[in-house]
């Protein structure tokens, strides 16, 4: 990124790139390439029709104020409990109800079906409940045994 491009907030909190020729570009939003497998690496700005303004190779050439911003609009967009254990299935086939523990506290989902839970990469699984939240199961070798179990039914 040239040293005249730059992100700010406007008054409303909305995003804005200022390209290198100072046109401002209200209401941007950054969208990462790989959101899961590799956070850091292709970061884009994109315009309100979807249209890509900058493109970051790496968030290591993202100014610290620049990044800030960048950082706090992916976290309000990319709402992605992790789960942590499994602690209860209504019945091993599906629809079924599981009752589950993540980083954000304890909740109950509904899957619908077993393509809901997709393998991402390596033993990363991505669950969608019934309602389109996806919940990240970042390692499932690193789950507790019955947590192990009650997922294995489902793959």
């Amino acid at each position: 990124m040239s040293q005249t491009q730059q992100l700010e907030r406007d008054t409303l909190g909305r995003l804005i790139f200022i390209d290198a020729k100072g046109n401002r570009h209200i209401g941007v939003h950054p969208v990462r390439a790989f959101p899961i497998t590799a956070p850091g690496a292709g970061i884009g700005i994109m315009d309100q029709s979807g249209k890509e303004l900058c493109w970051y190779l790496d968030e290591a050439v993202i100014s610290q104020a620049d990044l800030a911003l960048i950082e706090e609009e992916l976290a309000a967009r990319e709402f992605m409990p992790v789960i942590e254990k499994i602690t209860k299935v209504s019945t091993f086939a599906t629809p079924s109800i599981w009752d589950i523990e993540t980083d954000r506290g304890p909740t109950r989902i509904r899957l619908k079906a077993e393509e809901d839970i997709r393998r991402i990469a390596g033993n990363t699984l991505l669950i969608a409940d019934s309602n389109g939240l996806q919940f990240l199961i970042k390692d499932s070798t690193q789950l507790d045994k019955v947590s192990k179990k009650l997922l294995d039914r489902f793959r």
